[in-house]
């Protein structure tokens, strides 16, 4: 799954702050920029670390800060501790990228952050790594150790369809890394980008129909594609567009950070804002000369000249007075439930229609059933009851007598709470906990047959249906938007890249700005020179070449000089 939450906690004042940035002087006449950013998500972090760098390339100062009303750094991308151990920490959201994300790849990169393949998670010996399970049966599974029998056997059941959408995909991506590069980035509108990079008819129309068009056969968009969009994007092929249906399947490379992606947001945002946890923004009001006075739930405020909305407006219960000239619509998310759990015991072969001694993939993901219909249904999950289930770690239980158990972490991605039945149904023995809420720890043995579950309900990115208008990306005068690039991919990297395109707007226009003040106070000095220079002196000369107004050729009349001098050239 690629995700990217919003929860309310206790708030600090704006003094207690996570870490501030080191401040590097800059010799310049420039008063700083102030600018906040709401959200320390992908979007947020990368804005902040962006825009630091794009400003100190233009020796323009900047004071940046970031509210996060939660009390970490990663919005979506978060971990949680197994038996609330540190040294065991799992992906509670975002939990990928690949190598084609550019700005994640750099990043970990340049922070030093060492990154892990799915390759490197333990499974149980002997283990298929994948198997797509359609609720009745295990239609694919597939082995690291597979050779030219196993591969022929996918050909002679798919036809060449594994190898058009191989080839599909890239020429998807190619399309979409335009947008990283001149001339086309920064894109100051994301409708005119999709455009112009030629994806609008890709998605304007759902995956299905796209896949069709590319002559990509029936079957494998059903069974292997469909699997792929419901284990990132709890969607069937049927609903979500055809774009991000591409994406799903641009898997090359898949890595993570070890100890959790939220560090390449951490350091985003260690060398470039100052960050205040647990503070939510509940104001923000445009002032008469243009600046942005916010006002947190606690009645501090502040006052800045920029202003970044960096999460989706509709969950940050933001009140914006007077109200922009653009307001993100209200658009519908996945409600998507993820399940942690800590077992010594493998997934029971029963639970899928094995043979007893037959081992369940690590990796299972699933798709409809044959002539399973889920029609509009934005949850149709069908026969399966889950979009996944994984086994994405494994650790010693601390908390097991004897201490020390060795088990497998796993993770389930459903529409619904997963609840003890489900769970004594997939491992094959009895399973009880007590649970106060769907979200957080519950109450568990652990010396039981599960040790440990944690549950979490994340709004966790747009249903994906075909569209072909994008929400604007600012909003009002210096006032900006990231999050409405979810509805055209949602992604780590995506936010990230939005978050990197709003920051070069930012700065592009700060230097437009100074520039024409420039031009004005340069034609303004000439106007009151000129009236006591007679026209050919040298002086005269000098004024018009460093105004940009002509060489010694031209001739301007003492008479008109107070008039703009491009009036009076002749």
């Amino acid at each position: 799954m690629r995700l990217q939450h919003v929860s309310v906690a206790l708030l600090l004042p704006l003094s207690e702050t996570l870490w501030t940035k080191t401040e590097v002087p800059v010799a310049t006449n420039h008063v700083a920029k102030r600018v906040a950013i709401i959200g320390a998500g992908a979007g947020g972090s990368s804005t902040a670390y962006h825009l630091s760098q794009f400003a100190s390339e233009a020796d323009i100062p900047t004071n940046i800060t970031v509210f996060e009303r939660s009390s970490y750094v990663g919005g979506r991308t978060t971990t949680v501790d197994v038996w609330s151990d540190p040294y065991t920490p799992v992906e509670l959201g975002g939990s990928i990228f690949v190598e084609v994300n550019h700005i994640l790849v750099n990043a970990s990169r340049d922070f030093n952050l060492t990154t892990s393949s799915l390759d490197d998670r333990p499974a149980p010996a002997n283990t298929p790594d994948l198997g797509i399970w359609n609720g009745l049966e295990f239609i694919v599974t597939t082995h690291a150790e597979d050779g030219w029998w196993e591969k022929a056997k996918l050909l002679w059941r798919y036809g060449l369809a594994p190898i058009k959408t191989n080839s599909l995909m890239k020429s998807t991506v190619a399309k979409f890394l335009q947008m990283y590069e001149e001339p086309l980035f920064p894109w100051p509108s994301l409708n005119d980008a999709v455009e112009q990079i030629g994806l609008k008819e890709t998605v304007a129309v759902t995956g299905e129909q796209f896949l069709q068009k590319n002559g990509i056969g029936t079957k494998f968009s059903w069974e292997i594609i469909q699997a792929s969009t419901r284990v990132n994007y709890a969607s069937n092929i049927g609903l979500i567009h055809g774009l991000e249906t591409m994406v799903c399947m641009a898997t090359s490379g898949a890595m993570s950070i070890q100890g959790g992606n939220w560090q390449i947001f951490a350091n985003m945002l260690k060398f470039s804002a100052t960050t205040h946890l647990d503070t939510t923004i509940s104001t923000v009001s445009k002032q008469p000369d243009g600046t942005y006075e916010l006002t947190t739930s606690s009645g501090e405020t502040s006052t800045f000249d920029s202003v970044i909305l960096a999460a989706p407006f509709q969950f940050s219960k933001l009140i914006i007075d007077p109200a922009p000239q653009r307001t993100p619509e209200q658009i519908p998310y996945v409600n998507l439930h993820v399940t942690l759990f800590a077992s010594p015991h493998v997934l029971d072969p029963a639970a899928f229609g094995l043979a007893p001694g037959e081992k369940v993939p690590q990796f299972v993901l699933t798709t409809l059933a044959p002539n399973e219909n889920p029609g509009s249904d934005p949850n149709g999950v069908g026969k399966p009851g889950f979009f996944s289930v994984s086994i994405v770690g494994s650790g010693l239980n601390p908390l097991s007598t004897p201490k020390d158990r060795p088990e497998y972490i796993y993770k389930i991605f459903s529409p619904k709470p997963v609840d003890s039945e489900f769970l004594s149904k997939i491992l094959g023995r009895h399973v009880s906990f007590n649970a106060k809420s769907d979200e957080g720890d519950a109450d568990v043995d652990p010396n039981g047959p599960v040790s440990w579950i944690h549950r979490k309900l994340w709004q966790s990115y747009p249903y994906e249906y075909p569209r072909v208008t994008f929400e604007e990306i600012k909003l009002d005068g210096g006032l900006w938007y990231t999050s409405g690039i979810e509805s055209f991919i949602s992604t780590m990297e995506t936010s990230a890249l939005m978050g990197k395109n709003v920051a070069k707007l930012v700065v592009n226009e700060w230097v437009k700005h100074e520039e024409e003040e420039q031009t004005k106070e340069t034609l303004k000095l000439t106007d009151r020179e000129c009236t006591h220079v007679p026209s050919f002196s040298p002086v005269h000369e000098r004024i018009k070449l460093d105004a940009g107004l002509g060489s010694i050729g031209s001739r301007i009349s003492p008479l008109r000089c107070s008039s703009p001098p491009w009036m009076v050239m002749r």
